[in-house]
């Protein structure tokens, strides 16, 4: 496909997405079980037994790195997402964040990605956040659990801040090993045309789970680098008190056509890392990141003042 026919395609999409675009808060769900939770393979499971191990990737809508999905076949889309389930049996996540993940889609073979990778992966709880609705069009984020996902709720951004409409989906899980212990689990996606809309949708994403008030892990596309001004990496960290694994280095990049780091895992403070990788799979534009993360050393809610 030429660049004319692509920015035609990338025009005639954005104004689809446009007007397909809902905004604010709502209910997401149902939470849908795909596979059974009690046939989820038991060996696939957190190396340790205490920790929880998540995984986050931009699924480009499953056009691999292929050109834009509109002119992807069904089956080379179905190809490329298997490509991302046996990524998926490898490394086992407890926990997986998706960004343009479709539903049932005119461009993308009419299926439903996250359910389709939850199936071929063996997970059993999804929950889509759908961020366009349209006729024979819907995308957005999406979480896939061994876990159950409990409380979901989307937020698709204000749609004047971006033609290219964006938000995230969140839910709770108990920490394996400590029931009483509840973590909200983020699926976001920030715009990546301008630096001043992503820093509005960090703000939204900063006062909802302030108001949920759970440790929280957010995992996604934030289309920033820690280093950038303004970044919005950096802001939802700050802001929510979050730590980065070395933010500051150079080997983490995941987006390898501009050498950028643009895909983050954050964690509270009552959180800590034992693992942190970006994957050398190519499953789309952008690398996987994956995690394994366990309960602070200092006890959760103590009330102590965490440290800087």
């Amino acid at each position: 496909m030429n660049s004319r026919l692509a920015a035609l395609a990338l025009l005639v999409c954005a104004a689809a997405l446009g007007a397909c675009a809902g905004s604010g808060l709502h209910t997401a769900g149902p939470v849908s079980t795909p596979t059974p939770p009690a046939a989820t393979d038991p060996a696939a499971a957190s190396s340790q037994a205490d920790s929880l191990k998540v995984l986050t990737l931009n699924l480009a809508h499953g056009r691999g790195q292929g050109q834009h999905q509109l002119f992807q076949r069904t089956k080379t889309i179905r190809a490329n997402l298997l490509k991302a389930a046996e990524v998926l049996r490898r490394h086992a996540p407890d926990v997986v964040a998706f960004q343009e993940a479709d539903g049932p889609s005119f461009w993308s073979g009419n299926f439903d990605h996250a359910r389709y990778l939850a199936n071929e992966a063996g997970f059993g709880y999804v929950v889509r956040g759908e961020h366009v609705e349209g006729p024979n069009l819907s995308y957005g984020t999406a979480l896939v659990s061994r876990l159950r996902l409990r409380d979901p709720v989307t937020v698709t951004f204000d749609p004047d801040l971006s033609p290219f409409p964006k938000g995230f989906v969140v839910a709770t899980v108990q920490w394996p090993g400590a029931p009483s212990v509840n973590v909200d689990v983020v699926s976001l996606h920030l715009d990546f045309l301008g630096k001043p809309a992503r820093r509005a949708q960090a703000a939204e994403l900063i006062s909802v789970l302030k108001e949920r008030g759970d440790p929280v892990i957010v995992m996604g596309d934030f289309n920033d680098q820690w280093q950038d001004p303004d970044s919005a990496v950096r802001l939802v960290a700050e802001e929510l008190r979050l730590m980065a694994f070395s933010p500051g280095g150079t080997e983490l990049a995941t987006f390898p056509k501009f050498e950028k780091r643009l895909d983050w895992i954050l964690v509270s403070r009552d959180l800590e890392f034992l693992a942190y990788e970006t994957l050398p799979d190519v499953l789309s534009d952008h690398q996987g990141v994956v995690a394994e993360i366990v309960l602070s050393r200092t006890e959760m809610y103590s009330g102590s003042d965490p440290a800087p």
